[in-house]
C-alpha cells in the first residue's frame, strides 16, 4: 500500500511558482521608498551575479539598494516562508491534524523564549552559545514538551496536542514577557519587543548563510522521508504494517522541525500561522502526496512571504508594519475557517 506517484500537477504548479516568484522577487527588490524600475533590478543582479550588462545604466546609488538592501530582505523572506511551511507540512502530517503549525504546537513560542532569554540575559548567561542556537534549543525543548506531555497523559490524540501546545505556547509567552519586563536596558526592551513582532528588516547578507545551509538540508531529509510521511497519515498502526519505525521517523522530523522554526525566529521574530495557511494552499494545488507536497510547499511559503513583507513595507509607508502582524491577521480567520470545516466534519461523521 504505497501513494501513487505524484501527479502531473506537481511540475505544472512548481514551474508556474518558480516563474512568477523570481519575477515577483525583481519586483519586490524594486518597491520601497526609493522605486527602482524592476527592468533596472534586473540589469544590475544579471550585472552582479553574472557580470552581463553595462554597469553605465544605473546609479551607484541603485546598486547599493538593490544588492546591499533590498536583495537580501527578499531572499531572507524566502528562506523564512519555505522554512515555516515546510514545519508546517512535517508537523501536520506527524501529528495528523490540519489545524498544526510551528506557532499553534508551541515551537515559535519556545525558539522566541531562547532568543529574547539570549537577548535580555546576554550569551554569556546562556554558556555563550549563539542566538540561533538558543532559539533551536528553545524551540526543541518547546516541541518535546508538548508531544511529551500528551504520551504521558494518555494515548497520543492529536486533537490534545493542538490544545496541548496552544497552552504550552502560551504559558512560554508569558516567560518570555516576563523576560522582556525585567529588562533593564530601555534599548534591549524595545528590540525585543520589535522583533517579538517579527521583522525581516536589517537582514544581511552574513545572514543568509546559516539559514540557507538548514534549510537545504531540512528539505532533503524531509523529501528522504516523503513515503513514511504518506505512511503516517494512516496512522501508527498502519506505518509500521508498511515497514516504517513511527516512533524513529516523528523524532527525526521534531529535531528537523525544530531547526527550521529556531532558525527562522532566531532571525525574524515570531512569524505565525504562515506554516498553518500554506501546507493547505499548497494541497489545493497538488493533493496530499509529499513527494509532491514538499517541493510545492517550499516554494509557495518563500512566494507568500516575500508578498507579506512587500505589504508591511508598504502599506503604511514611510513607516514599516511588522510581517509577524501581517501574518496574523491573515491567519486568524485562516484557521477559524479551518476549525469550523473541521468541526462540521466531525458533526457529519
Amino acid at each position: 500500500m504505497t501513494a501513487p506517484a505524484p501527479g502531473r500537477r506537481t511540475p505544472v504548479a512548481l514551474t508556474v511558482l518558480v516563474v512568477a516568484g523570481l519575477v515577483f522577487a525583481v519586483v519586490a527588490v524594486g518597491i520601497g521608498s526609493a522605486f527602482i524600475p524592476p527592468v533596472t533590478v534586473a540589469e544590475i543582479l544579471g550585472y552582479r551575479i553574472f557580470t552581463l550588462g553595462d554597469p553605465t545604466h544605473w546609479t551607484r546609488t541603485q546598486d547599493d539598494i538593490v544588492w546591499n538592501l533590498r536583495l537580501p530582505r527578499v531572499l531572507l523572506a524566502v528562506l523564512v516562508g519555505a522554512s515555516l511551511s515546510v514545519v508546517g507540512v512535517v508537523a501536520q502530517a506527524v501529528m495528523r491534524n490540519p489545524l498544526a503549525d510551528p506557532y499553534v504546537l508551541g515551537i515559535s513560542s519556545g525558539g522566541a523564549l531562547g532568543a529574547v532569554a539570549w537577548l535580555v540575559l546576554g550569551s554569556a548567561a546562556l554558556g555563550g552559545t549563539s542566538v540561533g542556537i538558543a532559539a533551536f534549543v528553545g524551540a526543541t525543548v518547546a516541541l518535546f514538551v508538548v508531544a511529551g506531555f500528551v504520551r504521558l497523559t494518555g494515548e497520543f490524540d492529536s486533537n490534545r496536542l493542538v490544545l496541548a501546545g496552544i497552552v504550552i505556547g502560551t504559558g512560554l509567552s508569558g516567560l518570555t514577557n516576563f523576560l522582556i519586563y525585567t529588562a533593564r536596558d530601555n534599548a534591549t526592551t524595545n528590540s525585543a519587543l520589535f522583533w517579538l513582532l517579527g521583522s525581516l528588516a536589517g537582514a544581511r547578507w552574513n545572514q543568509l548563510l546559516l539559514p540557507a545551509t538548514v534549510l537545504v538540508l531540512g528539505i532533503v531529509l524531509v523529501s528522504l522521508l516523503s513515503r513514511q510521511l504518506n505512511a503516517l497519515l494512516f496512522g501508527d498502526a498502519t506505518a509500521a504494517s508498511l515497514g516504517v519505525d513511527p516512533q524513529r521517523v516523528r523524532l527525526l522530523l521534531y529535531v528537523v522541525a525544530a531547526a527550521l522554526t529556531g532558525v527562522a525566529v532566531a532571525l525574524s521574530g515570531v512569524i505565525a500561522f504562515v506554516g498553518l495557511v500554506v501546507p493547505h494552499a499548497a494541497r489545493m494545488l497538488v493533493g496530499s502526496d509529499h513527494r509532491g507536497l514538499i517541493p510545492v510547499a517550499v516554494v509557495l511559503g518563500a512566494v507568500f512571504m516575500v508578498g507579506v513583507d512587500l505589504v508591511g513595507r508598504t502599506v503604511m509607508a514611510p513607516d514599516e508594519l511588522p510581517v509577524g502582524v501581517v501574518t496574523a491577521v491573515l491567519g486568524a480567520p485562516a484557521f477559524l475557517l479551518l476549525m469550523a470545516r473541521r468541526s462540521v466534519r466531525f458533526g457529519a461523521a
